[in-house]
């Protein structure tokens, strides 16, 4: 019996620092594609050959697909974090599918549709007045301001 003990708080103590550590390397997958993009910026700004770019620009591709992989996995994986309760909208509200440069009224990204914890989701932090909001079951960037849409991912809840 000690050692079915032993063995469970072992197990809680270890599955955190597994999703640290998961969340760390996606922290540092993001970091590593925007140096990646930063060196291509930097070799179209200095005239490199265009097979030299058209290179880097395939390995900045090649590490985004592998982040979007792995950030798929993840939420595969968790589940849970992404399964909200049913999504009730504004009176009159019926989805339709968004895209980017939609304006939305005001009352679809007031504070009761906020994502308050983005990085909970794995989201970028929104900068400026841009605010990740929840319409229907998908995670959409609105510009407070403007209303318009700035990314959209569909179907990010469950």
């Amino acid at each position: 019996m000690r050692k079915l003990i032993l063995f469970g708080l072992m197990a809680a103590t270890a599955i955190p620092s597994l999703a640290h550590a998961q969340t760390r390397e996606l922290h540092e997958d993001r970091r590593d594609i925007r140096q990646e993009q930063r060196d291509v910026d930097r070799a179209i700004r200095y005239g490199a050959p265009p097979h030299v770019v058209r290179e880097e620009q395939r390995d900045v591709r090649r590490a985004e697909r592998e982040y979007r992989e792995d950030w798929r996995d993840y939420r595969r994986s968790h589940r849970e974090v992404y399964r909200r309760p049913a999504y009730a909208g504004p009176r009159g509200y019926s989805y339709r599918r968004v895209v980017v440069g939609h304006r939305f009224a005001p009352v679809y990204y007031a504070p009761r549709y906020v994502i308050a914890d983005p990085r909970r989701y794995r989201l970028p932090h929104p900068v400026g007045a841009n605010r990740w909001v929840r319409y229907g079951n998908d995670a959409v960037l609105v510009d407070a301001r403007t209303g318009r849409v700035r990314a959209v991912h569909y179907g990010f809840f469950w």
